[in-house]
C-alpha cells in the first residue's frame, strides 16, 4: 500500500489523510470480502494518494474479482472507475447506465429532480 509513516508504531491519527484511507482499506481487505462499499473513498486526500486508491480499486475488481460499489459526488471519479453507474435521487434509483452510456450529461440529466426538469424546460421555451 506504500504507506508513509514515521515508524511502524505511529498512531493512525498521526498519518496523512491519504495514508489513513489506505490503512482503513487494508484492514477491510484482510478479511474475506465479496463486496466492498466505498463511500467517498478519496475525499480530502492528495492527488498521489487518490491515484493509488484508484489503482487499488481497479486491481481488486480486475484481478481479484471483488465487487466494489463506489458512492461518490465526484463525477470524474465515477466515470473513471465504474462499469455501471446508478443515479439515485429523491430516495430511489432514477437511472442506470453501463460504461458506454455513462456520460456526464446523461448522469446530470438523470440527477435533476423531476419538478426542476419541467421548470428548466419552461425557462428554455421562454427564450424563443
Amino acid at each position: 500500500m506504500r504507506l508513509k509513516a514515521s515508524s511502524l508504531d505511529a498512531p493512525i491519527t498521526s498519518l496523512s489523510g491519504g495514508n489513513q484511507q489506505k490503512v482503513v482499506l487494508t484492514r477491510w481487505l484482510a478479511s474475506d470480502l465479496k463486496v466492498l462499499i466505498l463511500d467517498e473513498p478519496t475525499r480530502g486526500i492528495d492527488v498521489g494518494a487518490r491515484s493509488e486508491i484508484y489503482d487499488l480499486i481497479r486491481s481488486l475488481t480486475d484481478t481479484q474479482g471483488l465487487g466494489v460499489i463506489v458512492i461518490s459526488s465526484e463525477l470524474p471519479e465515477l466515470l473513471g472507475l465504474s462499469d455501471r453507474v446508478l443515479v439515485m435521487a429523491e430516495g430511489g434509483i432514477r437511472a442506470a447506465f453501463d460504461r458506454s452510456q455513462a456520460t456526464e450529461q446523461n448522469i446530470m440529466a438523470a440527477a435533476i429532480p423531476l419538478g426542476q426538469r419541467t421548470a428548466g424546460a419552461q425557462l428554455e421555451g421562454a427564450d424563443q
